[in-house]
């Protein structure tokens, strides 16, 4: 089973061809910048733009950075207001001329973890945390996904978590390794007094360099993990969305 996988992230909006049963890519992702405004119509073109790139025809799954029920966008934090209650579902099956599957980016990203990478095997409950332009979760209890959750939002210290400890916010404000490890570890605590995760996962980009910052954190009691499928997660989980109802079991 293949079927395209589309990321759209607040920076940029990738995609592939994925081979669903291995999880794996098919060819090099293509990446795109996200539109400024992030308007429906604009996204809608790149994803339209990305479709053609691969000479698409056939599934495709499309991750959002918000909360998605049955195929319509219930939130926007880091994407124009206009997505709000918007059928994105629609919206993008017109662009792509094909069948679509519209979710959330950190639920995709990490049932991709769960089914092919750092989260195989692992049962008890596991939060996946994607640090990109803002921070997106994914809650797992014994392999199935509670879907939207956005722990990312939690208020601290007055602001979103996302707001002071998202990949953003460490270039926004130029902050070491060590002062963002800071920013992250105060967040992780938070976030492990309500859920107490067996273990976390973090996933985005800058997982790439989680040699950098986890040994850092070390006032966090569960285990701690970087994502093995890195920021193609998205991408794996998104086309995995168009075969199955994401439940991971």
């Amino acid at each position: 089973m293949q079927a395209l996988g589309i990321d759209i992230g607040g920076t940029g909006i990738k995609g592939a061809p994925v081979d669903v049963a291995a999880g794996k890519l098919l060819a090099a992702r293509n990446k795109i910048d996200t539109p400024r405004p992030a308007k429906p119509d604009a996204v809608a073109d790149v994803v339209h733009q990305l479709t053609t790139f691969f000479n698409w025809s056939g599934p495709v799954g499309i991750t959002f950075p918000g909360v998605v029920v049955d195929g319509v966008t219930r939130t926007a934090a880091n994407l124009d207001p206009a997505w709000i209650g918007l059928d994105a579902r629609e919206l993008f099956g017109k662009a792509t001329g094909n069948q679509v599957k519209v979710l959330n980016d950190a639920d995709a990203a990490g049932v991709a973890e769960m089914t092919f990478g750092a989260g195989v095997g692992e049962r008890g409950t596991v939060l996946m945390l994607t640090f990109g332009t803002g921070i997106g979760s994914a809650l797992f209890h014994d392999g199935a996904l509670v879907p939207n959750t956005e722990f990312g939002h939690i208020e601290i210290h007055g602001q979103d978590a996302e707001k002071r400890a998202s990949e953003h916010a460490k270039e926004l404000h130029d902050l070491s390794w060590g002062k963002w490890a800071g920013r992250v570890e105060d967040y992780m605590q938070h976030v492990e007094a309500l859920l107490a995760p067996d273990l976390f996962i973090i996933g985005g980009g800058i997982s790439r360099q989680s040699d950098k910052f986890v040994p850092l954190l070390t006032g966090i009691r569960a285990r701690i993990v970087p994502a093995s499928l890195h920021n193609d997660a998205g991408i794996v989980g998104a086309a995995m969305a168009t075969t199955s109802a994401l439940a991971v079991e």
